[in-house]
C-alpha cells in the first residue's frame, strides 16, 4: 500500500530534515519555542488590549481639543480670540496654536514606519473635525504637527507625542525580552548540564565499543541518566572480565599447545629424512597458524594505544607479503597519508585480507585514499572468483568457510575476515565487500577521520 504525497506530507518532511538531531538541540528547542510563543502572544495582547487602546484614547482627546480649538476660532475669528485661544491651549492643554494667514494644506504626507499611529490619529480628528486637515507625525520626534483649514488661512497646532501615543510601551516589551533572556539564559544552562552526563555515557560508550581502556566515571546527572551511567559501567566490567576470562584461557590453552608443537619441530629436525616429513612439517606450521590466529581473534589487539601511522608504508609491507606469496601486485597509494591507528592491529587486519587475496587470486591491487569526510579507505581487490552478493555478510562470521565460491584456504580457520572486521570496527570504521573490477572481490575498509 503506497503512501498518498499531500502537500502536508511534503511540508512535514521539510520540517522534520530541518529539525535539530541531537539531544542538546531538541531539548534547547522544546525550551525555546513555547518561551517565544508566549511572548509573543503576551506582546500581541498587550499591544491589541493595551497599547492600541490607550493610543486611541490620547489621539481622540488631542482631537477633542484641537475640535475645541477650530470651533472656538471660527465663532471669532479675531485676532483677540486668537490670543485667548492660544493661552487657554498653552496653558491648559499642552497646545501650540498660530494661525498661518491666507496658508493652505501641504500636499506632500510623511507616514510612519508602521502607521499605527498615524492610522489611530487620523480615525481620530476624522470623527472630531469637519473642516480639511493635514497631520505629521515623523517630521518632530517629540511632536505631533496638526493643520486645520480654516477660511483665512491654517490653524497650525503643535502638542506633544505623549498626548497623542502611549510612549512607554517600549519600555514592557524590553522589560519581557529581558525577563525571556534570563529563562532561556538559565534553561540553556540546565539542559547542558543534563545533555553533558548523557554525552559523557555515550563517549565512554562508543571508547569502549573500539576497544579502548576508559577510566571509571563517577556518574551524574538526572536520577535515570545516573541509572543509566551505572548500568554501563557495571555491564562493561562484567564484559571486560570475561574478555579477560577468555584471553588468558586461550592464551593458557595456546601455550600448552605450543609445548608439545615445539617437541614435535624439535623431533622432526632431529630424525633421519623420510618421506612424510614435509608432510608433517606443513601439518605443523597450519597447527601453529590456527593458534595463533585463535589467540588473534581472542584478545583482539584492544589494549594498543592509538598513534599516527604512515599507511603507505604499511602498504608497501603489505605488497612485499603478496608478492612472496606468489601473486602480483598493483599498488596505487598518494605520496603520503598518515592516520591515527592502533598499529599491529590494523597490520593484523591489512595481511588477513591481502593474504586473503593473494590466496585466490593471480593479481592483487592494493589503493588508499583520503574521503571527502575526512576520513580514508584502503581498498583490497583481487581477481580471483570473488564471493556471491548473497554470501558476503556470511564471510564476516566466525570460523565461516565459503569453499563453493573461495577455494579452500591451506591455513586458517575462518577467522581472517571476522578478526579483519572487529579491527576496523575498533577504530570506528567498516569493511564493505564488493566486486572488483579485477574480476574478483573488493574489500574497501573505510575508516573515520
Amino acid at each position: 500500500m503506497r503512501l498518498r504525497v499531500t502537500p502536508l506530507n511534503v511540508w512535514a518532511r521539510w520540517i522534520k530534515r530541518r529539525l535539530p538531531t541531537s539531544l542538546w538541540g531538541r531539548s534547547l528547542l522544546i525550551i525555546v519555542i513555547p518561551v517565544l510563543i508566549m511572548q509573543g502572544a503576551v506582546t500581541f495582547a498587550f499591544f491589541d488590549a493595551h497599547w492600541q487602546t490607550v493610543t486611541a484614547r490620547l489621539s481622540d482627546g488631542l482631537a477633542g481639543d484641537i475640535a475645541w480649538a477650530a470651533e472656538s476660532y471660527r465663532d471669532d475669528p479675531t485676532p483677540e480670540n486668537l490670543s485667548i485661544i492660544i493661552d487657554r491651549a498653552e496653558r491648559n492643554m499642552q497646545l501650540s496654536i498660530a494661525l498661518q494667514e491666507d496658508a493652505v494644506l501641504p500636499d506632500s504626507i510623511e507616514r510612519g514606519p508602521l502607521g499605527v499611529v498615524d492610522r489611530t490619529l487620523e480615525a481620530a480628528l476624522r470623527g472630531r473635525l469637519d473642516q480639511p486637515f493635514w497631520y505629521d507625525t515623523t517630521r518632530y520626534p517629540a511632536y505631533v504637527d496638526v493643520r486645520v483649514q480654516e477660511p483665512d488661512g491654517v490653524l497650525r497646532i503643535i502638542a506633544p507625542r505623549e498626548r497623542a501615543v502611549a510612549t512607554q510601551a517600549h519600555i514592557f516589551v524590553l522589560w519581557l525580552m529581558l525577563a525571556t533572556f534570563l529563562l532561556l539564559s538559565v534553561a540553556v544552562l540546565f539542559i547542558r548540564n543534563q545533555v553533558r552526563t548523557i554525552e559523557r555515557l555515550a563517549e565512554a560508550a562508543e571508547a569502549f565499543g573500539r576497544g579502548e581502556s576508559v577510566p571509571r566515571f563517577k556518574p551524574h546527572g538526572a536520577r535515570e541518566v545516573r541509572a543509566a551511567a551505572s548500568a554501563f559501567l557495571d555491564m562493561r566490567d562484567r564484559i571486560q572480565r570475561h574478555i579477560d576470562q577468555r584471553t588468558a584461557m586461550l592464551a593458557s590453552v595456546s601455550h600448552d599447545l605450543r609445548t608439545p608443537l615445539t617437541r614435535l619441530r624439535l623431533e622432526l629436525a632431529l630424525a633421519p629424512p623420510f618421506k612424510r616429513a614435509e608432510a608433517m612439517r606443513q601439518d605443523m606450521d597450519e597447527m601453529e597458524h590456527m593458534i595463533d590466529e585463535y589467540l588473534a581473534f581472542a584478545r583482539g589487539e584492544a589494549g594498543e594505544p592509538t598513534t599516527s601511522v604512515d599507511l603507505v608504508q604499511m602498504l608497501n609491507r603489505a605488497a612485499d607479503d603478496v608478492k612472496l606469496a606468489g601473486a602480483e601486485v598493483e599498488l596505487n597509494v598518494p605520496p603520503s597519508l598518515t592516520t591515527p591507528l592502533r598499529p599491529m592491529a590494523f597490520r593484523r587486519a591489512l595481511s588477513n585480507l591481502a593474504g586473503n587475496a593473494a590466496s585466490h587470486g593471480e593479481k592483487v591491487r592494493l589503493s588508499a585514499r583520503e574521503l571527502p569526510s575526512g576520513g580514508v579507505e584502503v581498498v583490497i581487490e583481487d581477481d580471483g572468483p570473488g564471493i556471491p552478493e548473497d554470501m558476503r555478510e556470511e564471510a564476516f562470521r566466525p570460523f565461516s568457510r565459503l569453499d563453493p565460491s573461495r577455494s579452500q584456504n591451506r591455513k586458517g580457520v575462518g577467522l581472517g575476515m571476522a578478526i579483519a572486521r572487529d579491527v576496523a570496527r575498533s577504530h570506528g570504521g567498516d569493511i564493505l565487500l564488493d566486486r572488483s573490477d579485477l574480476g574478483g572481490l573488493k574489500a574497501s575498509i573505510r575508516l573515520p577521520g
